[in-house]
């Protein structure tokens, strides 16, 4: 199995744009591993106090590794990126920092320190004393190249990037698109746990030991990602994703992106409209990555009636 060291920075970048060279080529089917740096591109370590926090310089935050050639991927295909295995690392930070946030600026900025065992994370000074926290490690970050045009990292878009979903866990299938010839797929901002929305900005956030492996559809993602998941729930889950600005116009594109792939799977449109209200969850995913938020509408896959692709 080949290895993407994403702790050497010729290996990272700090930019969303089709100028971003790759550098990995792999097969389709290929299992590669990738040692993915924290969300702060390992400027906060395990040793940061408070004061460490105003020293940080923000455009670092969420470089991702790759780009990651897809040998084979064409404009107009679809990724089906599998996340393997995520191994996070032995702890992780959280933080509430200024001007980010749901809620911004109405707490004092705050650094915890957690210490990660197994399945549980817990505080290693005495703030959130005792809270022991259940490990679901997923990604916050997975996306490909924009057709054009150049994008910070921060911002969730159409293409993936920080969409902050909870869902994209281990044993995920996550559906991107082929905007540029190889796809070049890009991932970073390891998560140890999050919930929904990540309201105070940041999750606990680790790096991590990920391994993925990337088939090609030859069909167009015509909306924004989806992801077939059972990250943290009882039962096999499909979640369309709506990215936009506004969080209402969101979730018309989440619901949208959904029954679009019911329809795909032989229901009537309006059988799964009804269906999505009946039996379907419209989930904030994410609302703190401005100026674009993620709404998830998530469904149960016993209801689809064929297989999508």
């Amino acid at each position: 199995m080949r290895v993407l060291d994403g702790r050497d920075e010729k290996n990272l970048h700090f930019k969303w744009s089709p100028e971003v060279k790759s550098v990995i080529r792999i097969e389709p089917g290929e299992i590669l591993e990738v040692l993915v740096p924290d969300s702060s591109t390992m400027q906060i370590k395990k040793e940061s106090k408070l004061a460490d926090l105003g020293r940080i310089d923000n455009s670092k935050f969420d470089a991702a590794v790759g780009a990651i050639e897809i040998l084979g991927a064409k404009k107009g295909d679809t990724l089906e990126v599998t996340i393997v295995d995520i191994i996070p690392d032995a702890w992780g930070w959280t933080a509430i920092m200024k001007d980010f946030g749901l809620l911004k600026n109405r707490f004092q900025e705050s650094l915890v320190i957690w210490n990660i065992s197994g399945s549980i994370a817990s505080s290693s000074s005495d703030f959130l004393k005792g809270v022991r926290i259940p490990v679901r490690p997923f990604l916050g970050v997975i996306g490909t190249a924009p057709e054009k045009g150049t994008y910070g990292m921060i911002p969730p878009q159409r293409f993936g990037g920080n969409m902050d979903n909870k869902m994209n866990g281990v044993g995920s299938r996550i559906m991107l698109p082929v905007n540029i010839d190889g796809g070049m797929l890009s991932i970073s901002d390891p998560h140890a746990s999050q919930g929904d929305g990540e309201i105070c900005g940041t999750a606990i956030e680790t790096s991590a030991r990920v391994r993925l492996m990337v088939k090609i559809i030859r069909k167009k993602h015509e909306l924004d990602p989806i992801v077939y998941s059972k990250s943290g729930e009882s039962e096999s889950m499909m979640c369309a994703m709506g990215i936009d600005s506004d969080l209402h116009s969101a979730a018309v594109k989440a619901a949208e992106n959904m029954i679009h792939h019911l329809s795909l799977a032989g229901y009537k449109p309006e059988e799964a409209y009804i269906l999505c209200s009946v039996a379907g969850d419209l989930r904030i995913s994410e609302i703190v990555d401005e100026p674009n938020f993620v709404v998830s509408m998530c469904l149960p896959t016993i209801f689809l009636r064929q297989n999508l692709h």
